[in-house]
């Protein structure tokens, strides 16, 4: 089974004791993509194949901006009966319980098992963030937060009411919470009772817990980001591997150096098989027979964008080996096509793809397309993969991996099958499964997505994608938009947003442009890496090529209407090109960008990060990186600001401090130049909550076409 780690900015769930969401029925009006029609799009999540029963469980969640909430409901389907609902109910993180069509989940905190539409709560646990049952059905490992540190009610029970906290070393705050728990993973034994002879579930409950991390403060997942994905069970119940970073405070604040260990369930005893690497370790996943074991490794400390490496070890021998090597890319996810080979995707030329590797190191890519592809799920000779581009949401797709792989002299080889067709049809290596959206989709008209490669100012090629307005004329001239992606090293590659939406920009009839600078991957490592401790250089250069080349190459473009949005690294950009940009822009928009590179060196939390992209810290006179970093601060260059500028920015942002956004929009005020701050009390570093979601994009529009419109 493939483990799914999907990340996308705005897809968060809630449940309530309110009425369920259902799915939105909206009119558009005008026939272009609105932040309304965005935000009633279903947002599928996840996928979940059964090998007893070929079933397919799926999430799709669904949002009111009236009511300010979502709902993720589970739908249970035939993949080979047009997608037939068998099953659909309110909850989140499917997995198949081998009990002829039974299937657990999450709802409320609590764990469920289901089957024909009969529901039984697993008693003895709650508070559950993710679950992993064992291989035979008889363990679940459920992930619960255990206390990190006293509290100041511990330290002076007579003052229960304070609110403040005492701070003693860092990694006091993350993401967008402060630290007063952390995940780990407990083992719980199932006692489940059955009506009869028969298979119907009639009560279960979870027995006492063993916490496989006890006595620590460490965290496993690891924060923020990290599921259960990071947790795999041997075949036989007897062994759990799974991903832990075991630091605390300021050690754990400077390093990214994570390790699998294998917990022995018997003995409960702890051994590391990644030590002596330095960097990131994470995803274990033992293959169906159990004698190997593969990861997603990085190898230095510090480096969180190193490059993403899939290793495998022989638990017999010891013997490792690194399977990715070939391929000049991140490993994005990965599973077990069989005991000897595995399926991942990968980022390539600003798409993501399918790629099949065996034992041998022997990489070949099953799919190529303007799309990309996440893997969700293998069962059998079937992969479930869940697909987007710039055009379209996620929708689910099957690729009978078997069709398209054969057998020789022991290696599998690629046939290779091309091909250019649309990806919103059937093409012949991906069967389409659903087609959530299509009811938004055929109420628009949605602008093309064009690839073109440009020469940089070292005389390197970069590929930036050019999106074209709804009811494009190719005689009439346009206002554009420079996009400058986050990250840093996050690849333009071809995603759906349900914020930086690249149909919803151009639906307001701009041009985006969009860039895949310098310091973003799939072109290769050294492009990748060429950013760090290089913000105001050669990035900043690949991005005035690109709308130059533009400008002047595409005769639709208006070089006198001319805009720069961006986010995170991207905000950063706004910001830097701001004070740099010779009159080019009209107007500027930056949200949760940094403004102030010193303040930031000491304000965020993930100090690896800053450390290792920065070059160190700006009061080491001796470093030349870091020296050339902070000099190219872009709040040194506010004198040279002279284009209007829309500062956004949520204060529950720990990674960059909303202190940031409110500094850049006082000094364009104080400087004379029109400003507009758009502050989010409740937002983290992106916007999650539909009604902020809406005025976001109204907001956005709004700025835009006040200072770039006649």
């Amino acid at each position: 089974m493939a483990s799914l780690a999907l990340l996308l900015a705005g897809c968060g769930s809630t449940q309530t004791d309110k009425a369920p969401i259902t799915k939105p029925q909206l009119t558009i009006e005008g026939g272009r993509l609105t932040p309304e029609a965005l935000w009633a799009m279903g947002r599928i999540g996840s996928v979940q194949s059964d090998i007893e029963t070929g079933l397919l469980a799926y999430t799709v969640s669904y949002y009111s901006v009236e009511e300010n909430r979502s709902t993720s409901w589970i739908r249970i389907c035939n993949p080979f009966d047009d997608m037939h609902v068998v099953d659909e109910f309110v909850g989140s993180d499917p997995a198949w319980f081998g009990n002829s069509g039974c299937l657990a989940y999450l709802k409320g905190g609590k764990l469920y098992l289901r089957r024909d539409r009969e529901e039984v709560e697993v008693e003895g646990a709650k508070d559950i963030e993710g679950f992993l049952l064992s291989p035979m059905r008889d363990q679940v490992i459920l992930i619960q937060t255990v206390k990190s540190h006293p509290t100041t009610a511990d330290i002076y029970p007579d003052l229960p009411q304070a609110t403040g906290r005492v701070v003693t070393d860092l990694m006091y705050k993350h993401w967008d919470e402060w630290v007063d728990e952390v995940p780990q993973p407990f083992i719980y034994r199932l006692d489940l009772r059955y009506y009869g002879e028969g298979e119907r579930i009639k009560s279960a409950s979870a027995g006492e817990p063993v916490n496989i991390l006890e006595g620590t403060a460490f965290e496993c997942p690891m924060r923020p980001f990290g599921g259960i994905e990071q947790i795999a069970w041997n075949p036989n119940n007897s062994e759990v591997a799974y991903t832990c970073r075991k630091k605390t405070g300021l050690a754990y604040a400077v390093s990214t150096n994570s390790d699998i260990y294998l917990y022995d369930v018997a003995t409960r005893t702890h051994k590391n098989i990644t030590e002596g690497n330095g960097g990131y370790d994470t995803n274990p996943s033992y293959s169906p027979d159990g004698e190997w074991i593969a990861w997603q490794s990085m190898e230095r400390d510090g480096y969180e964008s190193d490059e993403n490496r899939l290793m495998v070890m022989n638990l017999n021998t010891g013997e490792k080996r690194f399977l990715s090597r070939t391929i000049d890319t991140n490993v994005d996810e990965y599973g077990w096509y069989n005991d000897s080979s595995l399926l991942f995707t990968a980022c390539w030329h600003g798409t993501v793809q399918l790629y099949h590797v065996n034992m041998n190191g022997y990489v070949s890519r099953l799919t190529e397309g303007q799309f990309d592809l996440v893997l969700g799920d293998v069962s059998d000779h079937y992969a479930f993969l869940l697909g987007h581009s710039m055009r379209q949401a996620n929708e689910i797709y099957r690729m009978d991996v078997s069709e398209w792989l054969r057998k020789d002299n022991g290696d599998y080889a690629h046939t290779e099958i091309w091909y250019e067709q649309p990806f919103d049809t059937y093409n012949q290596l991906l069967d389409k499964l659903t087609s959530e959206n299509d009811n938004i989709y055929n109420q628009i008209e949605r602008g093309e997505v064009i690839p073109r490669w440009q020469k940089t100012t070292d005389g390197k090629d970069m590929l930036t994608w050019i999106i074209l307005p709804p009811h494009f004329d190719p005689n009439k001239k346009y206002p554009a938009i420079l996009y400058c992606e986050g990250g840093p090293q996050s690849p333009v590659s071809q995603f759906w947003s349900f914020r930086w939406n690249f149909m919803m920009m151009s639906a307001g009839d701009y041009v985006i442009v969009a860039p895949n600078r310098r310091g973003l991957p799939g072109f290769g490592k050294a492009w990748n890496e060429q950013i760090s401790g290089d913000y105001g250089g050669q990035c900043m250069r690949d991005y005035f090529t690109a709308i130059d080349e533009a400008c002047a190459n595409l005769p639709y473009i208006d070089k006198d209407r001319l805009g720069c949005v961006g986010a995170s690294f991207g905000g950063f950009s706004v910001y830097w090109i701001a004070g740099h940009h010779d009159k080019r822009f009209k107007a500027f928009i930056a949200h949760d960008g940094i403004f102030n590179m010193e303040m930031q060196y000491l304000e965020t939390e993930e100090k690896w990060f800053a450390n290792w992209d920065m070059g160190g810290a700006y009061w080491d006179k001796t470093n030349s990186i870091a020296q050339r970093t902070f000099a190219n601060s872009p709040h040194h260059f506010v004198d040279k600001w002279d284009a209007p500028i829309l500062c956004i920015h949520g204060e529950k942002d720990y990674r960059i401090l909303a202190n940031q956004g409110m500094a850049a929009f006082d000094a364009a005020v104080i400087r004379g130049v029109p400003a507009e701050l758009l502050i989010y009390p409740d937002e983290n570093h992106w916007v999650l909550k539909p009604q902020n979601g809406i005025l976001w994009q109204r907001t956005f529009r709004e700025w835009l076409d006040r200072w770039l419109k006649p």
